[in-house]
């Protein structure tokens, strides 16, 4: 529903396109971004998209400071001094400031992420109440310049939307979309398969493999950039033994639970940045080899075992790979207790630092390499009432060194030096960290053979309508 100033290809993330903005450029200062927007465009209300629209919008979310605002804040921007930092020079000039230098592809690919979504500010303003810049109307309203526009939304229902006719880019393919939350894959599958539902976006193994069969029926897979991993909690004096992680890390089968649990839905994955950043790590040093954990357990004084809780989603696949894991990790006497709850209860544990062992998942905030870096490999204070609570924070991983190299790689301009150091931190993240990194998700979607067009993109905003068509 809506637009931004620029985006990334969606199957080759380095390369970075114009939206709303045809050029842009970053001054010699290294702070002083310019964007020029398109001339002639407008949102789905009919009012021209200017550069005061772009500045009430990155100013809102600044000043709104929700839950994604830190992808803007970060750069120095809060509600005192946005309004000097973020101004438009004219109709079709928008100036931003940071507060120090960057690596220029890191504030680019933030200016991607949806709070950087250009809203109406004349038609968001109508609906503000209480200095509230719209945020309760733009619950289940749209004021955007995208695709589609909200017809309808109720929360665990569903959604409808309408095609934006005006969109800059033409017309979309299909004049309609109504997406409808069935919480359970076989339902879902049931209404693919009698032709009352066009795509089905949450089917598991088993229904992939049924729905294969039904010759009216196609499936496609698009990477995500999310990770599934193993954080080990270092406040078990056991786990924070350097030979009981690397031990963990080789008593994993990765590929068994892979063919056997999540097969078409994630693939071996064993470092931070997903596949497809700049800089991902795409080697796999670890498969199952009980031989070479009992030798490193025996290293570390374990040679009998221990025993260990995990505190895992009662859901599945989650639940299903905390099983698998428990028997290949009893061959080299690790007990592993496991402890299932729903996702706010295990959530919470583990950001109050009380687990032993937490099976999670994580997606990235934007598509670039910080975003991943900074929450595995970073933890600029492990005291437990510290304001940055990254994941190496919750697992109480005190790296002052790897801090300083992750730190370091934000600021470098040179892309090629910037893509090596990330390679180098991987390699020395997958030896000694506290995560068992496991899998990249793969998303699918099985649809009807007469319809086409739906996009995959790398993450969770990427997924686009705009191009389906059905015949």
């Amino acid at each position: 529903m809506y637009d931004r100033l620029i985006r990334f290809d969606l199957t080759d993330v380095s390369k970075l396109y114009g939206s709303l903005a045809e050029s842009w450029s970053v001054g010699p200062d290294g702070k002083t971004y310019t964007f020029k927007l398109r001339p002639n465009i407008k949102f789905q209300s009919g009012n021209p998209i200017t550069a005061a629209d772009a500045v009430y919008s990155l100013q809102r979310a600044v000043i709104l400071n929700k839950s994604p605002g830190f992808i803007l804040t970060q750069f120095g921007f809060n509600k005192d001094n946005v309004k000097d930092r973020i101004k438009a020079a004219d109709a079709h000039t928008l100036i931003v400031v940071t507060e120090k230098a960057v690596a220029p592809s890191f504030f680019y690919y933030c200016m991607t992420a949806t709070v950087a979504s250009i809203v109406d500010s004349k038609e968001v303003m109508k609906h503000e109440k209480a200095g509230d810049f719209g945020n309760d109307w733009l619950k289940t309203n749209s004021a955007g310049g995208g695709p589609y526009k909200l017809v309808s939304w109720k929360a665990n229902e569903g959604y409808t939307q309408e095609a934006n006719p005006i969109w800059f880019r033409g017309k979309p393919s299909n004049r309609r979309v109504v997406v409808r939350h069935v919480g359970e894959p076989a339902s879902q599958q049931l209404l693919l398969e009698k032709g009352d539902a066009d795509y089905a976006r949450n089917l598991t193994k088993d229904q992939l493999d049924s729905v294969r069969k039904n010759s009216d029926v196609k499936v496609e897979f698009g990477r995500k950039g999310s990770i599934l991993y193993l954080g080990l909690n270092q406040k078990n004096p056991n786990l924070g033994k350097p030979e009981v992680r690397e031990a963990l890390k080789w008593l994993t089968d990765y590929d068994g639970i892979e063919a056997n649990i999540v097969k078409s839905a994630y693939v071996p994955h064993q470092s931070f940045l997903p596949q497809g950043f700049l800089g991902a790590l795409s080697d796999r040093p670890y498969k199952y080899d009980v031989a070479k954990a009992k030798e490193l357990l025996a290293k570390a004084g374990l040679a009998n075992g221990f025993s260990v809780t995990m505190d895992t989603r009662n859901n599945s696949p989650i639940i299903d790979i905390a099983q698998a894991l428990q028997a290949q990790w009893a061959k080299a006497g690790v007990k592993l207790e496991i402890i299932p709850g729903d996702g706010k209860q295990t959530l919470t544990k583990y950001r109050a630092r009380t687990h032993d062992i937490y099976i999670g998942q994580w997606g990235p905030d934007y598509q670039d390499p910080h975003t991943n870096a900074e929450t595995f490999a970073m933890n600029v204070d492990n005291t437990e009432n510290a304001k940055s609570k990254t994941l190496a924070w919750r697992n109480t991983w005190d790296i002052p060194a790897m801090t300083k190299k992750t730190e370091a790689l934000v600021l470098e301009q040179d892309a090629k030096k910037r893509a090596d150091g990330y390679l180098e931190i991987q390699r020395e993240h997958q030896k000694v960290s506290p995560f068992v990194i496991m899998f990249q998700q793969i998303e699918v979607t099985a649809h009807r053979k007469n319809v086409d067009g739906f996009i995959i993109g790398p993450s969770f905003d990427n997924n686009f309508y705009y191009n389906i068509k059905k015949n």
